[in-house]
């Protein structure tokens, strides 16, 4: 097995393990409303064994980035069915990625109303506004109440992918936002249900899995963490504990597939409390995706050493829309334009070239 076996996730019989990884590009200009820019650097990324859309924000309250598309409105809906069905013209699979940033936003972006976290802890750092950077503010925590009307708008969100046509949905529980802020001690500091002990602090994240896959069908529904994050100012005491209760926890529910973020560079410079792929590969015993400054040789090395079963490609994917044929062929990879990451047109987007 390698990137370019292909493999059977959920009920869908992908061509190959070269997936695409969820990547906010800052496209969505007008009303967080995706569009057919957006269409045509999705459809030329199709052969992908699996794409993960940029992370979709379930509600405005969830909003903490600029240009980023939603879920929940009726246009929303209407501009993510053009994505859907150029990626499956192109015999293309997707999943879109259900996103809430939680306390990594700002006022500006909901009306003057606060952010929502697990606790009132504030975020080191600065936060991108549409007026500029500006500092983090100390969150609202949530009521008991407001969180379990969060699952259901979880709920609403995986409902509305289904519409636009997705091909299931993947719940955003890395990188610093709503959901890791839950698991992780350094940011609950809760002492009612969700807080407090491990299991307590996984609770919010098992509500919405169990009320996802009630509403689409665990065939239909990934997950996404990363156990060794630092990014947006998070810590935890014993991840490597927690973690791999989550893992074990999470063979219940038959998930289409666990998607892990190994722990970065970046990570291990800001101090990460490192948890091994191996350990959460044993605990887990479903689909397994990895993703982490991958390239192809240690993807490959992944799959062959049963540390993994597929591998997400991000900056990769970005720069080579054809990236499953160049591993093929053993061809040069273009090199990505990191000033246009998150800018708001075709260039850096939809212009790099295809092999042929």
């Amino acid at each position: 097995m390698n990137l370019l076996s292909p493999i059977l996730i959920g009920n869908y019989s992908l061509k190959n393990r070269t997936f695409m990884a969820p990547l906010t590009r800052c496209r969505s200009v007008e009303d967080n409303i995706p569009n057919d820019l957006m269409a045509t650097y999705y459809g030329q990324r199709a052969s992908a064994g699996l794409i993960i859309s940029e992370a979709t924000q379930i509600s405005t309250q969830g909003i903490g980035y600029p240009c980023t598309p939603g879920i929940y409105t009726s246009e929303q809906i209407q501009g993510w069915k053009k994505i859907t069905q150029c990626v499956h013209d192109k015999g293309g699979k997707i999943f879109l990625q259900l996103w809430h940033v939680g306390r990594i936003s700002h006022s500006s972006y909901h009306e003057g109303e606060l952010s929502v976290a697990p606790s009132a802890i504030k975020p080191t750092g600065e936060v991108y506004t549409f007026e500029g950077m500006k500092e983090y503010e100390t969150p609202k925590a949530l009521e008991i109440k407001e969180i379990e009307e969060l699952v259901k708008t979880y709920v609403t969100g995986a409902k509305n992918a289904m519409e636009a046509g997705f091909d299931g949905v993947e719940v955003h529980g890395a990188n610093g936002y709503l959901i890791d802020q839950f698991l992780r001690d350094g940011t609950n500091s809760r002492e009612d249900k969700y807080g407090a002990s491990v299991e307590n602090r996984s609770r919010f994240l098992f509500e919405i899995i169990e009320a996802v896959i009630k509403e689409v069908g665990a065939d239909n529904v990934g997950l996404r963490l990363s156990p060794s994050g630092t990014f947006n100012d998070m810590t935890d005491s014993n991840p490597k504990k927690h973690f791999t209760y989550i893992c074990n926890e999470l063979n219940k529910y038959k998930l289409a597939y666990l998607h892990i973020i190994d722990a970065l560079e970046g990570d291990i410079r800001h101090g990460a409390n490192v948890v091994e792929l191996c350990v959460l590969r044993d605990a887990y015993k479903g689909i397994l995706i990895t993703n982490g400054g991958y390239d192809k040789d240690r993807g490959n090395k992944a799959i062959e050493n049963n540390l993994a079963d597929a591998v997400t490609f991000g900056e990769l994917f970005i720069s080579n829309p054809d990236l499953p044929e160049r591993f093929k062929t053993n061809a040069q990879l273009n090199k990505a334009d990191t000033e246009t990451y998150y800018t708001q047109d075709e260039k850096g987007y939809t212009d790099y070239p295809y092999l042929k």
